[in-house]
């Protein structure tokens, strides 16, 4: 192994111990988290995240790429979601939140109205059912497989809480598909499926039903 491959391999190994070090002494608040919470994840500007934000954006305090569902048990927080690495999964609140925190992204807590409180339980049960499935690396809706704000949705569905919309790949600026998503599909041998119903947690973040209730 050569001089340079050699210090190279020990720089990456030092900034994982680094990660490692910093996610596992961080400490994440729990006071006033209540069950049922929704935990939005801001939007990077480039990559996947950017391209979802980039045709999905609908508010300017608003932009995000994934969601997930709080659940006390006890002493202990929860987050229920799904996401590529992991599929539709229960993770450890401080294990979701650190996630986050290596990916440089903030999270921003909604809540449901006091009138629709009621929901969360059943929610709760459904989100709970749904742990195990795959990831929907497609983002077509399919009931054997979720997408982050897909997998919300359908925990709420019985009550109504969000609503599918018709989904757009449009770039707002220039009119067209976005590339991003143009390749996307290409590269699966489907075509950008505009128009056909889903969700993305921008357009649940703008619900009327729900407060936001602080950042972290």
């Amino acid at each position: 192994m050569s001089r340079i491959l050699k210090d190279k391999v020990i720089r990456q190994m030092m900034w994982v111990s680094f990660l490692f070090l910093i996610t596992g002494c961080k400490s994440w608040p729990t006071e006033g988290l209540k069950n049922g919470d929704l935990l939005f994840v801001t939007a990077k500007e480039s990559g996947l995240s950017g391209a979802i934000n980039n045709v999905t954006q609908k508010q300017k305090n608003a932009s995000f790429d994934h969601i997930g569902i709080l659940k006390k048990e006890g002493k202990s927080f929860f987050v229920l979601h799904a996401a590529p690495k992991g599929g539709s999964q229960k993770q450890s609140f401080k294990g979701f939140m650190n996630n986050q925190m290596i990916h440089n992204q903030d999270v921003v807590l909604y809540r449901l109205k006091d009138d629709y409180q009621p929901t969360i339980p059943s929610a709760l049960a459904k989100a709970e059912s749904m742990v195990g499935k795959p990831y929907n690396f497609n983002y077509i809706l399919d009931d054997n497989s979720y997408y982050c704000s897909d997998f919300i949705e359908r925990a709420f569905r019985d009550d109504h809480i969000f609503k599918l919309e018709p989904m757009t790949f449009i770039d707002p600026k220039t009119g067209k598909t976005n590339a991003f998503w143009e390749d996307f599909y290409s590269k699966r041998k489907l075509k950008v499926p505009e128009g056909q119903l889903g969700c993305n947690p921008n357009g649940l973040a703008a619900s009327d039903k729900l407060e936001r209730i602080k950042e972290f």
